[in-house]
């Protein structure tokens, strides 16, 4: 069973694949099978985003198409940035940007007031119209300086007190069994199961 990733982020592909190749299925990049200009994201919560960029891809290329919608919460800040964490300070995929703004709109708080979170929801959608998803969250404490090289986005700031580490320190297999991601993707695969695979 081929599954289109409708995502240019290497590391969530890289991850995506690992994923689906353990039940034998083969993940591949949407830039690899469509040409198709992306969708914008017009929805108001993330599985809305998921689903819509998922329905898309399905439509364009006529196969199943794998989407996620995610983004870190911080809770003081009113659930920000949230589905805008990719383009938080206004440019897309600019992590190093989002990151600073991040930083700086927390400058005033500390302690418990740096709680948040991450929050997943992966969006399997098949050319018919079927359509899975699943939602996962990770907690933790966004700091305002980086450590750790791993991971990508705000992995740096995402400190994790059980771990005594940040996301971005984390060895993939680790990160891939705590993180929002990895239990969005465990939660979809489990409802795959129960699928019809055709």
């Amino acid at each position: 069973m081929k599954i289109v990733l409708a995502t240019h982020n290497e590391g969530k592909i890289r991850e995506f694949r690992k994923a689906f190749a353990g039940i034998g299925w083969e993940a591949v990049p949407v830039s690899d099978v469509s040409d198709a200009p992306d969708p914008e994201e017009t929805g108001t919560t993330f599985e809305e985003n998921a689903l819509q960029k998922a329905h898309y891809y399905a439509k364009a290329t006529g196969l199943p198409v794998l989407s996620d919608d995610s983004g870190i919460v911080a809770d003081i800040l009113g659930d920000k940035p949230g589905i805008y964490s990719a383009r938080y300070a206004g440019h897309h995929g600019d992590d190093e940007a989002n990151n600073q703004k991040l930083i700086r709109d927390l400058a005033p708080y500390t302690g418990e007031d740096r709680k948040g979170h991450y929050v997943c929801v992966v969006a399997l959608v098949w050319p018919d119209g079927r359509e899975l998803t699943a939602e996962g969250s990770c907690y933790g404490i966004i700091r305002d300086f980086y450590q750790g090289t791993g991971g990508f986005g705000y992995d740096p700031l995402f400190y994790l007190p059980e771990y005594g580490k940040t996301m971005a320190e984390l060895p993939m297999e680790e990160k891939n069994k705590i993180s929002h991601r990895g239990r969005a993707l465990r939660k979809l695969l489990a409802k795959l199961a129960d699928e019809p695979m055709d």
